[in-house]
């Protein structure tokens, strides 16, 4: 089956599909790097999207920011492999290790946890959020050449409270994603 946008999501509960346009193509890779990227790999190969657009939740290291951003750029902020590699590089690996997508100003940073305590490395690297699927989804979107954007509705403020916090907001950010991608279909 061939679409022409693909949505990539992590949870039911972040983007419910009833609520989508007729015709929009979804799915859900569920929470992590390797379930995003193995739901990632999988759906490219089933949909053969022309262009992928991730919404998703995130929290924030930037304090000015709220609501919803578009992702200029993607790293890993987990890949902790000193002295092998700088931290966010994997190594022996030719693969980027950072990922940009077709337009956007802020700049998330993707890991295996969940981010409740200040790491200044992340305000070294000018990470304005992080999330936990992201870096997956660009590096397979971008093994097979297709374009991608991302929007991230800001839940939380990467702290101690942030699993509480993401919890009462996880659904807050779908109005604003309808919009957007009512916006995102209309200039196709």
């Amino acid at each position: 089956m061939k679409t022409q946008l693909l949505i990539i999501t992590a949870l039911e509960s972040e983007l419910d599909k009833s609520i989508l346009p007729t015709g929009v193509d979804i799915v859900y890779t569920g929470v992590g790097k390797i379930n995003a990227a193995i739901r990632s790999y999988q759906a490219i190969h089933e949909f053969q999207p022309k262009y992928i657009v991730n919404f998703g939740t995130v929290g924030k290291i930037n304090p000015a920011l709220q609501g919803l951003l578009e992702i200029g750029k993607v790293i890993q902020r987990d890949m902790m492999t000193e002295p092998l590699a700088p931290r966010g590089q994997t190594p022996f690996c030719d693969k980027p290790s950072e990922y940009l997508s077709l337009s956007g100003a802020h700049i998330c940073g993707t890991g295996d946890s969940f981010v409740t305590a200040h790491d200044p490395w992340l305000k070294s690297q000018g990470v304005d959020v992080v999330d936990m699927e992201l870096f997956a989804i660009a590096n397979i979107a971008h093994q097979f050449h297709i374009p991608w954007q991302s929007f991230k509705y800001v839940t939380d403020d990467a702290n101690r409270d942030a699993g509480n916090e993401w919890q009462d907001r996880v659904n807050h950010g779908q109005e604003l994603y309808l919009e957007k991608l009512k916006e995102l279909l209309s200039s196709q």
